[in-house]
């Protein structure tokens, strides 16, 4: 289908419904929008990023926290500071407890969200969620280059802004344990 005929058939003001029918009917692409209606679509991650996610959420397992308050691209319904509602899908979620069953969940209980830069998506992940998941209230975002050490930068919400706490290779994070890292 081209864009043109795509275009024709599209809403003039797309919803977090709208959202969830078109990841049900395209299962290649993932879809986000900003609380001020701005569509991303992006391609599927690449295996380098499952690889880094996978590590990560393995890493907060094995320290014991449990399967229900951790999923990877799991979908958030982000409300921006002018009352606008969008969707994010982080990379990894942690949250203080489990989650009821949905596609768009509230981010009230999230501790940690995480994004892996991708090529293409860092004005995205670094400019534009930052300051998305911040007027949400989120606490902890990390970012993961996919550099040579896979280099983790931490920032902590403070003031509704978020601020770099540290910056490592993603092994020394992972020799570290999780509680360090989420515990004030």
């Amino acid at each position: 289908m081209s864009a043109e005929a795509v275009g024709r058939h599209m809403p003039s003001v797309v919803t977090l419904d709208d959202l969830s029918a078109m990841m049900t009917a395209d299962g290649h692409h993932r879809y986000e929008i900003s609380p001020e209606g701005v569509l991303s679509i992006m391609p599927p991650p690449g295996y380098a990023h499952a690889i880094i996610a996978t590590r990560l959420m393995g890493w907060l397992l094995a320290a014991g926290i449990p399967a229900g308050r951790i999923a990877q691209a799991v979908g958030l319904r982000i409300v921006g500071r002018a009352g606008g509602e969008g969707g994010r899908i982080p990379d990894l979620v942690v949250w203080s407890k489990a989650q009821a069953d949905g596609i768009w969940l509230p981010v009230a209980d999230v501790l940690l969200v995480v994004e892996i830069v991708s090529p293409g998506s860092e004005g995205v992940d670094l400019v534009t969620k930052r300051r998305e998941y911040a007027a949400a209230g989120i606490p902890r975002y990390w970012t993961v280059d996919q550099d040579a050490p896979q280099t983790v930068t931490m920032h902590r919400l403070d003031t509704g802004e978020y601020h770099p706490h540290a910056t490592m290779p993603l092994a020394w994070v992972l020799n570290t344990a999780p509680a360090e890292h989420l515990d004030d």
